[in-house]
């Protein structure tokens, strides 16, 4: 499609731009979830206007980690739990990247839990996209922080004695300025949301329900799902947090009894980024980190300009 790029170029943005020159074969399982997000975030990333080299892929360890091996933009493959410090120190050095973090429910939800609350406190300006199969599935079927009470696996043979964590509400209890959840069986929905959320001015947290048929066969949540934005039943006001927060409990409530509900859950377009709040204190310059350099008279200036300079 044609549209402006972040740095205003306009030119036609070709999805297939974002598969890689030689494509590698993916070691996904077959009927995995994740060619869902890998499909919906090629969608999405042209219609917003985006191309790859002013993309970034962060990603942390797990089957999720794999993404940006698949994808065609610069990338970054952290260590576990940790792809959101990564991804806000990009952001913060070069605010015209689109920087699109991602990660596993183990590893966004647990090891990297920490992270995940402050980044949506703080409400850093990029995309975080958890998918969640309530497994961990690289390691082969260990039990998660999202997987249900009750849930029997190689570390927990008896069943999981431990409430699951409920992602929507922590991540808007936290802070983030604009949550949804969605599955990858509905492409359609997912590559709309992760649109929305490449254009929202601050933290965007998807969680994206994958099924993973390997280590998690007996997980029957994933399909029918109901879209709470387009259906009749459920009348909410998503920019409303308190109608957002009930919303989100009756999601999180329903999901193990076999009743998906995705969505744009909350959005607040009103509150600023970290970015925006740092500039507002004259604690950021406006002119990126990443364009300068420290020089030997300890001035900055901006590296195009120098690189122009010393080859004219």
């Amino acid at each position: 499609m044609s549209a402006f790029s972040a740095i205003g170029e306009q030119r036609e943005i070709e999805q297939e731009e974002y598969t890689p020159g030689i494509e590698p074969q993916p070691t996904w399982c077959p009927g995995c979830g994740d060619f869902g997000v890998l499909k919906a975030l090629k969608g999405a990333l042209p219609e917003a206007g985006r191309t790859p080299d002013e993309t970034l892929t962060v990603t942390g360890i797990g089957c999720s980690g794999k993404l940006n091996s698949y994808f065609n933009s610069y990338g970054f493959h952290t260590i576990h739990g940790r792809a959101l410090p990564v991804a806000r120190a990009a952001k913060l050095a070069n605010p015209g990247l689109e920087v699109i973090a991602a990660g596993g429910d183990g590893d966004g939800y647990g090891i990297g839990g920490n992270h995940f609350m402050h980044t949506a406190r703080e409400n850093h300006d990029f995309t975080y996209i958890v998918f969640n199969n309530e497994i961990f599935g690289l390691t082969k079927g260990q039990t998660s922080p999202t997987s249900p009470k009750g849930h029997k696996s190689k570390t927990q043979p008896h069943g999981s004695a431990k409430e699951p964590v409920r992602p929507l509400s922590l991540s808007l209890n936290a802070g983030a300025s604009f949550v949804a959840r969605t599955a990858a069986v509905n492409p359609n929905q997912a590559k709309e949301l992760i649109k929305e959320a490449i254009e929202h001015d601050g933290f965007a947290h998807i969680d994206f329900l994958t099924q993973c048929p390997t280590w998690n066969k007996d997980a029957k949540q994933y399909v029918p799902y109901i879209d709470v934005n387009e259906n009749d039943d459920y009348d909410f006001d998503p920019t409303n947090r308190d109608e957002a927060a009930a919303m989100m409990r009756e999601t999180e409530e329903a999901l193990h009894e076999g009743e998906v509900l995705t969505g744009k859950f909350y959005v607040d377009e009103d509150r600023p980024s970290y970015q925006q709040e740092k500039q507002q204190i004259g604690e950021m310059p406006e002119e990126p980190l990443a364009e300068r350099y420290f020089d030997d008279s300890y001035e900055w200036e901006r590296s195009a300009d120098m690189f122009i300079d010393d080859h004219k």
